[in-house]
């Protein structure tokens, strides 16, 4: 059987080549898809400034739903100071270590902050007992003694133009900077800056925080008191043991330390504890393949069953006269799907090979962007290469043997008889299921219009590709419909080149549809998937636009945080109205839909009450200034769906793992702006990496002299960052707290949001798979016609009349695949508009269609003439005796 289909394989290179083009671009995907899942699930960090440690004790940084998998949690959550004696009298243990983190930065003569060598100047500062937990660091100098000494990494001390003995500006947590003596500078990747132990637990709040600087007694006091909420934790304790001793010691620590939330974390594992937030960018990724998963997985079905369903075609007239000779019904399928695997084989692992070397570009362009950590590594192992094996292998016996099927069953004589030709009915079973498909899908797309969120929108897309499968199985029957349409209204005098193109749009429906439906596919996936991201970013955008009543943000990010009393001097500038915090985390939401356990990760706002003032969420119920103590405020579609109408109360799982019971006291509806989820300061205090404000609304008369004034304020304090917030363009306190609602926003729109260079990269890659293979197909369908075009030239038909009949062929695949890809796409970005944008019509970019209509246009033609060209070189004899 083998022999036999490299036989005839031999014979059809030209269609095989189509079927290994689609297997390896669909290997290729699957496989990169599946590296990202695996990275997502099993990559870890290094462990960086822990290396030095062999057991690390951490609070368990994940959220652990009823059958679901994990939620990482990206906020610190603190371990008992406690434990560390505790542990530290284990047998085996030599030395245990609690470490504590708190925003530290360095000021340069200058008066310019120094970025801290770790990269997280939330986290920097350091006791000196932490040096302990370094691998093998070179210290250069001596431990810090007293409160005004400090030591510090090599890198930052490069930067900063310091070494041991000089004297620098530090502002650590907040407080004003001072002036503290370089005791010592320590050689050790990602160290950091470390302090005397007592005076680290002093400066990070860990015993209290003795007041703030010159705050104002009103707002100001409880600002200052923020910091004393972690009394009696640190952020993680790590042990160092006697050799040979860690197995035993880490199992005598998981006893001492179960039930209690902590995880015991050894070798690689030590990494997770390093910065709590790479959970989450893992978790990024797991959503990420997952999100692709689908979409890949349909794409690389679809494109690979076409061009199956033509290499098959172009063999009916063999596999007709096998059955005619007594080959039976299953050796006629055995042997179309045997030399589809022989060239799938020969695909898939060129096809799996590039498929890591893009999940690695892929994972560099999300590093660039800052969407991943720079140092989390793929994890590269073999399961996505078997994995796209066993799919790869399914996806082309499925397509081989469903292609050879009906040629299997039916009689010999009938089967040679239609080997020239093709079924002049479509299967009437095949043409309801497509337009109940088409159907279904335009019913899909009107969950925008039910619901104002992320969830509603990507049902357009999703609801664009179910409608071009439906319009490839109904496909034969319409075209063969709209080909008898054409032909009646054609009148006498119609050029003979038109006149036979639409005789074969109708005569050979199945194979004009094979065509026309990936090529309308490309044209619902690219409208579809593209002005879903425009569109909701433009809702989002106008949500935060007409919310925002402030003019400024005023942020501290390389201090790690604004500085207490920063919010009382800006009120008291001339000419300023108002001015509220504002920030960012993470609420995991358990609730039930229809009777079931679900559970939702949301990013969420943390607001005072005196964000009534430079925000307008559209509150329809309730009110802002009531979010003290344990409130919360929640958009109208959450409001609806969870029954968290204002009164009510809500259970929540914060971003360090704490779960709170909460009540509503606002409903608002601009949830796509601002997000889900607003929680008081006061909830949220205590349970975030770093309770220093992280951005601050500022809302002025407008004045010039106000915005002078504002800009003096910021330049006499090292750190801060003054933006302004332009009038056409969302603002950067929403595009944080909608993170997960697809928006992004920033101080004038010069920043792109993350993510929508991933729904490029994403949309690039698959069009360039979906045109390569669409291409192919094209290609392979035409050079098997050149038994068809050698009888036209035989009966008298110029190369010149055949060229012109094929041009007009590609012309009617291009019209028709662009006219149903608009009609199918124009339902659900239509009620997509109305749902979002209160119009029937999305947001995008003009361009858009022209250069979709240009590169279907193009590719039709190409692909059609050039193959078209190559068969009229041929002499018509010879192509008629060609196998």
């Amino acid at each position: 059987m083998l022999h036999l289909a490299l036989r005839m394989a031999a014979h059809r290179i030209t269609a095989l080549l189509a079927v290994a083009c689609a297997v390896l671009g669909g290997a290729l995907m699957i496989t990169a898809t599946g590296v990202l899942a695996e990275s997502g699930l099993r990559s870890q960090l290094p462990p960086g400034r822990l290396a030095g440690a062999d057991i690390v004790v951490a609070a368990d940084q994940e959220y652990h739903p009823d059958a679901a998998p994990p939620i990482a949690l990206p906020e610190r959550a603190p371990v008992p100071a406690g434990l560390v004696d505790r542990l530290a009298g284990l047998p085996g243990v030599t030395d245990a270590v609690g470490d504590i983190g708190f925003p530290v930065a360095l000021v340069d003569a200058r008066g310019r902050i120094v970025p801290v060598a770790d990269g997280d100047p939330r986290t920097a500062g350091h006791g000196w007992s932490s040096t302990k937990l370094l691998d093998g660091p070179r210290v250069d100098g001596r431990a810090p003694s007293g409160s005004g000494e400090v030591a510090v990494d090599r890198a930052t001390a490069a930067v900063a133009g310091i070494r041991s003995g000089d004297r620098v500006e530090v502002v650590a947590n907040g407080r004003p900077a001072a002036a503290y003596r370089v005791s010592a500078v320590v050689d050790a990747p990602d160290a950091g800056v470390y302090f005397a132990d007592a005076t680290a637990v002093r400066l990070s709040g860990q015993e209290g925080r003795e007041g703030a600087d010159d705050a104002d007694e009103t707002d100001e006091a409880d600002e200052a008191d923020r910091g004393g909420s972690r009394a009696g934790t640190v952020d993680l304790i790590g042990l160092k043991t006697e050799p040979g001793a860690e197995e035993w010691v880490a199992s005598a620590v998981r006893h001492r330390v179960a039930g209690t939330g902590l995880k015991v974390l050894t070798g690689a594992e030590r990494g997770e504890a390093v910065a709590p937030g790479v959970g989450s960018a893992r978790s990024l990724l797991v959503l990420l393949a997952g999100s692709l998963g689908g979409i890949v997985l349909l794409i690389t079905g679809f494109v690979t069953a076409g061009a199956l369903g033509v290499a098959v075609a172009g063999q009916r007239r063999d596999l007709a006269l096998m059955r005619a000779v007594g080959a039976t019904p299953k050796q006629i399928r055995r042997l179309a799907a045997a030399q589809s695997m022989v060239v799938a084989a020969v695909a898939v692992v060129p096809g799996v090979a590039l498929g890591y070397l893009l999940a690695g570009q892929f994972r560099s362009m999300l590093a660039d962007r800052g969407i991943l950590p720079a140092e989390l590594p793929l994890t590269v192992g073999p399961l996505p290469a078997l994995a796209t094996l066993l799919l790869m292998a399914a996806a082309v016996q499925v397509s081989a043997r469903s292609a050879a099927w009906r040629t299997s069953r039916m009689p010999a004589t009938e089967a040679v008889a239609e080997s020239r030709s093709e079924p002049r009915e479509p299967s009437r079973l095949r043409t309801r299921t497509g337009l109940l498909l088409i159907v279904a899908a335009t019913a899909l797309s009107a969950a925008p219009l039910l619901t104002r969120t992320l969830v509603g929108a990507s049902t357009t897309s999703i609801a664009g590709i179910v409608a071009a499968i439906g319009l490839a199985l109904a496909g034969p029957a319409l075209v063969k419909g709209a080909g008898e349409a054409a032909v009646r209204r054609l009148r006498p005098g119609t050029p003979a080149p038109t006149w036979l193109a639409l005789a074969n749009v109708r005569a050979y429906a199945l194979r004009i549809a094979g065509v026309v439906s990936p090529l309308a596919m490309a044209v619902v996936f690219v409208l579809t998937y593209t002005l879903t991201q425009t569109t909701v970013l433009a809702a989002s955008a106008d949500d935060t636009r007409t919310g925002t009543l402030a003019q400024h943000r005023l942020s501290a990010p390389g201090l790690g945080g604004l500085p207490p009393g920063t919010l009382s001097a800006v009120r008291d500038v001339p000419g300023v109205q108002a001015a509220a915090p504002v920030g960012t985390t993470t609420v995991v939401w358990p609730y039930e839909l229809f009777g079931e356990p679900e559970t939702e990760e949301s990013s969420a706002t943390i607001l005072t009450p005196a964000a009534a003032d430079v925000l307008d969420l559209g509150v329809r119920d309730g009110d802002l200034t009531r979010l003290t103590g344990a409130t919360v405020a929640v958009s109208s579609e959450v409001a609806r769906s969870r029954e968290a109408e204002t009164g009510q109360r809500v259970r929540l799982v914060l971003g360090d793992g704490a779960r709170v019971d909460a009540r509503v006291v606002a409903v608002y509806d601009r949830g796509l702006g601002f997000g889900p989820v607003v929680l008081s300061r006061d909830l949220a205090e205590g349970h975030t990496t770093a309770d220093l404000d992280q951005s601050a609304l500022v809302r002025t008369d407008g004045t010039p002299t106000a915005e002078r004034a504002l800009t003096d304020l910021t330049a006499a304090r090292p750190g801060l960052v003054l933006q302004d917030i332009a009038p056409d363009s969302a603002s950067d306190s929403a595009s944080d707290s909608a993170s997960d609602s697809g928006t992004g926003g920033d101080t004038g729109g010069a920043d792109t949001p993350p993510e929508l260079w991933i729904n490029l990269a994403v949309i690039v890659v698959l069009l360039g798979h979906l045109l390569l293979s669409i291409a192919n197909k094209l290609v392979a369908a035409t050079a098997q016609r050149r038994a068809e075009i050698a009888a036209l030239r035989l009966v008298g038909t110029t190369p010149r009349q055949i060229r012109v009949m094929m041009r007009r062929e590609a012309a009617v695949i291009a019209a028709a695949a662009l006219t149903t890809g608009l009609l199918l796409s124009a339902v659900p970005l239509a009620l997509l508009g109305q749902g979002f944008l209160g119009r029937p019509w999305p947001e995008g970019p003009v361009w858009l269609l022209p250069a979709l209509a240009a590169t279907v246009a193009v590719t039709a033609f190409l692909t059609i003439d050039l193959p078209t060209r190559q068969a009229l070189r041929t002499p018509p004899a010879d192509a008629l005796r060609a196998p």
